[in-house]
Formats: C-alpha cells, sequence, structure tokens
C-alpha cells in the first residue's frame, strides 16, 4: 500500500489553490494556511499585513498512486502565475508569492527537475520565480477560510476570479478530476 505524501503550495490566494485541488483526483485532504513565516498561529488579519513573513498556501495530502507529484506540479504550475513575484492579479505582497515548500529530499528534486525543464522550454516566455524551499512551518487558517469558494461561489472575487480559473482547470485537466 502506497503512503500518501504530503507537500505545501503557495499560489497566491488560497481560495484559488484549494478550489483547485480540492477537485483533483488522488488528493486526500486540502487545507488553507500560512506557511513558512516568522510568527507563531498568525492570523489572517496578520498575515495580510506582509509582516509576518508567511505565503498564503495549502497543505496538500495526496495518494501518489493516484496521481504523482510532477502532476500535482504541473497542475499547480498550470493555475497561477508563476512568473509574478509577490503577486496574483490583483493581490499583490509577500503572502501572495508563489512557492513549492517540500517535507521530503525527494520532493525537493521533483520540484528542481521541473523548475528546470520549464526554464529550458521557456514555457512562460519569462522567468519562473517560483521559490522553492523546506517547510519550515504551516499554521492552518481560520476555519471561515474552509472551502471557501464551495461555501461562496457568488461572492464577487469567487465568481470573477475563481470560477474562470476552475472553469480553465477542467478543460485543460479533465482527465484529473474527481469523479
Amino acid at each position: 500500500m502506497t503512503k500518501n505524501e504530503v507537500i505545501v503550495l503557495a499560489g497566491g490566494c488560497f481560495w484559488c489553490t484549494e478550489a483547485v485541488f480540492n477537485r483533483l483526483r488522488g488528493v486526500v485532504e486540502v487545507q488553507s494556511g500560512y506557511a513558512n513565516g516568522h510568527q507563531p498561529q498568525p492570523t489572517y488579519e496578520q498575515v495580510c499585513t506582509g509582516s509576518t513573513g508567511h505565503a498564503e498556501a495549502v497543505r496538500l495530502v495526496f495518494d501518489p498512486a493516484l496521481i504523482s507529484l510532477r502532476e500535482v506540479l504541473e497542475i499547480f504550475f498550470a493555475s497561477h502565475d508563476p512568473t509574478t513575484l509577490n503577486r496574483q492579479g490583483n493581490d499583490v505582497g509577500t503572502q501572495y508569492r508563489s512557492g513549492i515548500y517540500w517535507s521530503e529530499p525527494q520532493q525537493r528534486d521533483v520540484a528542481e527537475q521541473l523548475l528546470c525543464q520549464i526554464g529550458q522550454d521557456k514555457l512562460f516566455g519569462v522567468p519562473v520565480v517560483t521559490e522553492l524551499q523546506p517547510l519550515t512551518s504551516f499554521w492552518p487558517a481560520e476555519a471561515y477560510h474552509r472551502d471557501y469558494y464551495a461555501h461562496h461561489p457568488e461572492q464577487g472575487y469567487c465568481a470573477m476570479v475563481i470560477a474562470p480559473k476552475l472553469d480553465k482547470f477542467r478543460k485543460t485537466f479533465a482527465r484529473y478530476l474527481k469523479d
């Protein structure tokens, strides 16, 4: 039996990232939170100031027998803009940076190989600024962030930003969708 893996990904607003990965076959759990900052147990309001050092991120638990880490990372890169430093669209600040936070050395190796390939292939036309670091901390976000899109699809940000992102995801990665 294959052991589940855990990786933390920051792709801007965690509502968007969570909404994508909640639909992915092989993903067992998605938890929004705050990664790799210096303040213990930060609040959303504190992280939004940009002063805590945290990135809005999701902690993914996935079954590598159903989806590989490389596939998870390919979907991650396709679901946000990894070329903009400390921003995703109108969300600006260090908390919206692109990041891969690994907990096992082999995860780092897979991410490094993919980042190298993306750079060689000039996939985005400009350099990728995704940081690749060991996971030093992850603090779960407040309960009201959990499944935010599912609970608030008509909210402005959800309707204007997340819904189009999910439409693109469904078209591009239909083979990975949960049944």
